[in-house]
């Protein structure tokens, strides 16, 4: 059994907020220590076990953002924050690197991919500035061939992201059309060839033909300079407000969606979208 009385006399620095920026990042630092030295649930965690709550952690600060609500953002950027140190210092217990480690390869990398910063290169523009760190970075993982560079956009990113900057990947070398008409064009081939294999009940080809949609839909929005991801997040938004239309019209008339057709449900969709436009 752990005295925590004597454990918060001996860590009673850990409870003073009013610090400064060295002593706050001493702070996390031997907190997370202390966790991991007397938490069972602390102790267990590998970087495995923490995957998840880091993807959590991260879609939390860009709902944050979204909202511009600062108070959750300083909230969430903490919990991203915790993560980082846990990982380091698990990594740290292991005698493979720390958190000291992890900060001074960002900086290198940082200044690296900075010359028009740090030395005599020369960017005078957001594209030049954006030009050179993907060459920089490439050099830094060492991509021999073009198929090296799409290959090394993670799998782990939303789909719609992924398939967007395999698409500007491409397009760096020239594999890509002029202008937006023969994307729109390829839109519509794929749908019909999803409906082809929709007729012949064929799951496989259906889930195939599915990807190449929305593959094309991605490049159709990369010309048109749109957010994929943003986009669909706004429709669906969308969908949810009309939805709460339709309930609260429902509501109003004494009935429940669930007891209602969905001719009746689609009727009240309609009223409530034209009354939007």
């Amino acid at each position: 059994m752990i005295d925590k009385t004597n454990l918060k006399e001996e860590y009673e620095y850990l409870y003073d907020d009013s610090v400064t920026v060295e002593e706050a990042s001493r702070r996390i630092f031997e907190l997370v220590k202390v966790l991991r030295t007397n938490c069972p649930w602390d102790i267990e965690q590998t970087h495995e076990s923490l995957r998840r709550g880091m993807i959590e952690e991260c879609y939390e600060v860009i709902e944050a953002i979204n909202r511009k609500n600062d108070l959750n953002l300083r909230e969430e950027l903490g919990d991203v924050l915790l993560q980082i140190i846990f990982h380091a210092d698990i990594a740290r217990s292991e005698n493979r690197f720390d958190i000291v480690d992890v900060i001074n390869a960002l900086c290198e990398k940082m200044i690296n991919r900075h010359p028009h910063v740090f030395s005599t290169g020369d960017a005078k523009t957001v594209d030049k500035v954006l030009e050179k760190w993907e060459n920089i970075k490439s050099k830094e993982h060492g991509n021999i061939t073009h198929t090296e560079r799409l290959k090394d956009v993670p799998k782990s990113l939303p789909a719609l992201i992924r398939g967007e900057k395999v698409q500007k990947r491409a397009a760096d070398v020239g594999f890509d059309w002029d202008n937006i008409e023969p994307a729109i064009d390829k839109v519509r081939e794929e749908f019909g060839e999803f409906c082809s294999e929709m007729t012949e009940a064929n799951y496989t080809g259906m889930e195939e033909e599915l990807g190449d949609l929305l593959f094309s839909v991605i490049n159709v929005s990369r010309f048109a300079k749109i957010d994929a991801e943003a986009a669909l997040n706004k429709a669906t938004d969308k969908f949810i407000q009309r939805f709460s239309m339709i309930e609260d019209a429902a509501r109003e008339s004494g009935r429940d969606l669930k007891d209602m057709t969905l001719e009746e449900m689609d009727a009240l969709w309609d009223e409530i979208k034209k009354s939007a436009c």
